[in-house]
């Protein structure tokens, strides 16, 4: 592994590998040495097996889980090597009951993810690309339909399909140097997994449409005014302003009750589909699912005792 010139080593701890079978590996970290006690450092690599970094933190952040992407050479753009190993993380973080939150972040200084990867889809046939396309949409779902809150870490350009990458997660955390636009009108095309679906929900459909039709491109100031962002915030030298700002509020999520916040997504996500009584009923089959929960009890008594409640997610 490669790593900037002056920096520590950035794994400290013991990877292991998921997917294999499928012949689609992607690195799983632990250890305390990656992106949360090194928030400086940066990985470089040109190894297809290493496009994808999955790092499940420890200690006081168990239960936090950070993807980052890792295309130095190719800006991050979406390859068919990154779908498949993103493929196999999402499977592997919708199985994990342990998991509490995800950052989608960068280990590339600069770019989040500058989209489709132009220079793969012009070698590819034309009967190659209907289902390329159709398998990038089919990841960005499975991302959106994860059971656990998602935060898209912004801390550099996030064109095309990676700012739909970004729409798919709950929150959105930007610096206020990055970049973000759906251009594909700029190459005759529309977004194609999910954009104009998911910008329209996120800031209002009139506005959502010219900056599709412009393939405008705004800073994280202005995604944050205009709603597509939660939270803007200044870089700093390092470029990863944005992901200590996510990891700062997914350890704001990680002490809360693990299945209550799971229903409170489901509850949310699905309410806002249908109409106002449908969504009622929704959150009350979703209560239901809390009632009957050790961690409910426990939540009780923990505030009886007046002590921090320890969840387990049962």
């Amino acid at each position: 592994m490669a790593v900037q010139a002056g920096h520590r080593a950035l794994l400290q701890g013991v990877c292991r590998l998921v997917g294999a079978s499928s012949g689609c590996r992607t690195h799983v970290c632990s250890g305390t040495g990656w992106l949360s006690s090194l928030p400086g450092t940066r990985h470089y690599s040109s190894d297809p097996k290493e496009d994808l970094l999955v790092r499940h933190l420890e200690g006081e952040d168990s239960g936090i889980v950070v993807v980052g992407i890792n295309r130095p050479k190719a800006k991050n753009s979406i390859s068919k090597n990154l779908v498949n190993m993103m493929l196999v993380a999402v499977e592997d973080i919708k199985n994990n009951n342990k998991v509490r939150s995800v950052i989608i972040c960068s280990l590339v200084p600069g770019i989040f993810c500058a989209g489709a990867d132009l220079k793969e889809r012009a070698k590819m046939q034309l009967s190659e690309v209907g289902p390329f396309v159709s398998k990038a949409r089919a990841l960005i779902t499975e991302l959106g339909n994860l059971p656990v809150p998602t935060i898209a870490a912004i801390d550099g350009a996030a064109l095309g399909g990676g700012l739909e990458m970004a729409l798919a997660c709950d929150i959105r955390i930007t610096s206020n140097t990055a970049k973000l636009g759906l251009v594909e009108t700029k190459l005759a095309i529309i977004p194609g997994a999910g954009g104009t679906q998911r910008l329209p929900r996120a800031i209002g459909v009139s506005l959502a449409k010219e900056l599709i039709f412009a393939a405008r491109v705004v800073d994280g100031a202005e995604a944050c005014r205009l709603g597509l962002a939660n939270h803007s915030v200044e870089q700093n030298k390092a470029g990863d302003a944005a992901y200590l700002r996510a990891l700062e509020l997914a350890r704001e999520i990680n002490p809360q009750g693990p299945i209550a916040v799971r229903m409170a997504k489901l509850a949310i996500n699905q309410g806002i589909e249908v109409d106002l009584l449908t969504g009622l009923a929704i959150e009350e089959a979703c209560y239901a699912q809390v009632i009957p929960t050790k961690d409910r009890l426990e939540g009780l008594a923990a505030f009886r005792e007046k002590r921090r409640p320890q969840f387990k997610g049962e």
